[in-house]
């Protein structure tokens, strides 16, 4: 190769590195917040998708197929395809919503979630990425079987920190410290929320760490106790839009963390063993 137009390539080599080491240092500082939804709950698409593709803030919505026979209040698998046309990360949350933390459960995760993958294909939604334990319960053996099975990320509740059912503040995502297949959720929307409240948990937002976020249906007929209300989650997501905070889907982690495989203590946590 001609010495000049090595030494061209090797200064255009160099410019990109450190043009790709900026933009990353400025990504690591960015707070940010991670939505997701769970339940495949009718509102998702009439009320939620929308606002947020408005306002272009990602999400994730992990899906099952526990309640679609009750069509008024839940999504089809058309409906599902629809959101994300619209954009968003669609994740798989069992076919039957059951507890996984069971080895008789265990046993059968490999074929439940490949029924929630073959019915998202056949309607043009690629294999899911990202997984959300049923009920948050989970063992040692769920998330080898999520390992297994090549997801990327894993969505926990707040337990063990936290007790289910409980309106407190559950640890944010450090890449440092938390497992990439049992990521913590930060807080957990119940129909108590309210604005102030709500500001106090994006307020601890912090560089180099996430706040993951867990909703259900907005609204959610058939569950509500764990309903958001329609006038309060829009409150709730204009505060976000005044925030520096970037609002992804929980696929998007790594493009703004360093992931590795962590030895977290919440591996080796068994559900009903607090």
């Amino acid at each position: 190769m001609d010495k000049k137009i090595f030494n061209q390539l090797a200064f255009g080599m160099l410019i990109f590195a450190i043009l790709a080491a900026g933009c990353s240092n400025r990504k690591s500082k960015e707070r940010i917040v991670v939505l997701t939804f769970d339940d495949a709950v009718q509102s998702h698409l009439d009320f939620v998708a929308p606002l947020l593709k408005e306002k272009g803030f990602g999400a994730t919505f992990f899906i099952t197929a526990k309640w679609m026979n009750d069509t008024a209040n839940f999504l089809s698998w058309e409906d599902v395809s629809e959101i994300y046309k619209m954009g968003f990360e669609i994740g798989n949350h069992t076919w039957d919503h059951n507890s996984m933390h069971l080895d008789e459960d265990i046993h059968k995760m490999k074929d439940n979630l490949a029924k929630v993958d073959s019915a998202l294909r056949a309607n043009g939604v690629p294999k899911p990425v990202s997984f959300a334990y049923p009920g948050n319960q989970f063992s040692p053996g769920s998330v080898k079987t999520i390992r297994e099975l090549g997801y990327r990320f894993a969505r926990r509740g707040m337990q063990p920190e936290v007790p289910y059912g409980k309106m407190q503040y559950g640890p944010l995502f450090d890449p440092e410290k938390n497992n990439r297949l049992v990521i913590p959720t930060t807080a957990d929307a119940y129909p108590e929320w309210t604005l102030d409240y709500f500001k106090t948990i994006i307020d601890r937002a912090e560089e180099g760490k996430a706040i993951i976020l867990q909703f259900h249906g907005v609204p959610d007929i058939a569950h509500p106790w764990v309903h958001t209300d329609p006038d309060s989650f829009t409150l709730f997501m204009d505060y976000l839009e005044t925030t520096d905070c970037k609002v992804i889907a929980l696929k998007d982690l790594d493009k703004y963390f360093k992931i590795g495989e962590v030895d977290d203590p919440a591996l080796g946590y068994f559900y009903g063993s607090e």
